[in-house]
């Protein structure tokens, strides 16, 4: 018998099979992409299936603990990378963020415009579906402006799988990227080791919860992690199948978006979603170019830093395609934190009148 209160607490039966049937057509498309050495496998390949499955019609999900769980194994493996060599250039971190701030702020208006003229959608849903990263505070604002949410969702979306899905392609194909799955550092920090770096970790995300720090289980993770490895507290990192996990359910969490979808409401945004992503990859190419000449940053590194694709996608990415993390994830807080606070803004000066939104 277990008592009323527990009980109210526990998913439901359907809801176990939901996650286990989320689980287990994740594992399999990470494998088969794994076992087909593509790049970027594990998330790519569970990302792909989950996505396809639920376009299918399966009602796929994560908890939010088990999302909870991939972010801060997650963001340990990606401190346990940190070294001296890797903070290198830290030093030319105010000019590429500042390209960046720029790329995201032209990025959102030429998306912007794009989605208007050829698609005909209205200012304030325009430039809410333009901006690149922090799909939750964007869903909220555009609920509070009446903006069109299911189509911001679907563009939102569409850029983030496509980013995730090829990214890892054009690296290899440009040669800049190992065509096989990398393979990290084998060493397994010792049990005690673990143990520190697990709680310290989690210590950290919660304070940074508290304080309302954007991905705090995922950065608090990391800060934790770079922290006790670079001060030579613990050496090796989680063993390689945590990282596979994190890994494989994070390109879940990404495909199970689209169970929130309807396949009528995806048909009719698909074409924007696609155009859209075109117009943001276009002109990020473009400070990505400049800043390869300006600097002697790595292109890889330059490429998935100001990609316009979700945190927590390009951070793992970075984990796969052994790409800086200390650059990667600077530079992606500090675009999420610029579209946090800038949006609402730039809504507010360019998108429609309040009055017209009430109407």
């Amino acid at each position: 018998m277990i008592p009323t209160s527990l009980a109210q607490h526990l998913p439901s039966r359907s809801e176990t099979l939901r996650v286990a049937e989320t689980i287990a057509i994740g594992t399999a498309g990470g494998l088969l992409f794994l076992w087909a050495n593509l790049p970027g496998g594990l998330i790519s390949g569970a990302m792909i299936a989950v996505g396809g499955a639920a376009l299918c019609g399966r009602q796929l999900l994560l908890p939010p603990v088990m999302t909870q769980t991939v972010l801060l194994l997650l963001g340990i493996s990606l401190g346990s990378l940190v070294s001296r060599q890797l903070i290198q250039h830290v030093s030319e971190y105010p000019l590429t963020i500042g390209l960046l701030a720029l790329a995201t702020f032209c990025s959102t208006f030429g998306s912007s415009l794009y989605l208007q003229r050829f698609h005909g959608w209205d200012q304030t849903s325009a430039l809410l579906a333009g901006s690149p990263g922090a799909l939750s505070q964007i869903t909220v604002l555009a609920a509070e402006k009446g903006a069109d949410v299911a189509g911001i969702a679907v563009v939102q979306t569409i850029r983030v799988i496509i980013l995730t899905a090829a990214l890892p392609l054009v690296l290899v194909v440009a040669g800049v990227a190992p065509s096989a799955p990398t393979i990290l550092s084998a060493e397994v920090a010792s049990p005690i080791g673990l143990a520190a770096l697990i709680a310290a970790s989690i210590a950290v995300a919660l304070l940074l919860r508290l304080a309302k720090f954007p991905a705090s289980w995922m950065f608090g993770a990391m800060l934790a992690s770079s922290l006790l490895h670079g001060a030579g507290l613990v050496e090796g990192g989680l063993p390689s199948w945590m990282r596979n996990v994190a890994l494989v359910g994070i390109g879940a969490l990404i495909g199970s978006r689209f169970a929130r979808m309807r396949l009528k409401t995806l048909r009719a945004h698909v074409n924007a979603g696609l155009g859209s992503f075109a117009v943001a990859i276009a002109v990020s190419s473009v400070f990505v170019a400049v800043l390869v000449l300006m600097t002697n940053v790595r292109f890889s590194d330059i490429v998935v830093a100001f990609a316009p694709g979700a945190m927590d996608a390009m951070l793992a990415l970075a984990l796969t395609l052994h790409i800086d993390p200390i650059f990667v994830g600077a530079h992606h807080l500090s675009r999420f934190v610029f579209v946090s606070i800038a949006t609402p803004g730039i809504v507010h000066l360019f998108g429609r009148p309040q009055d017209d939104v009430d109407d």
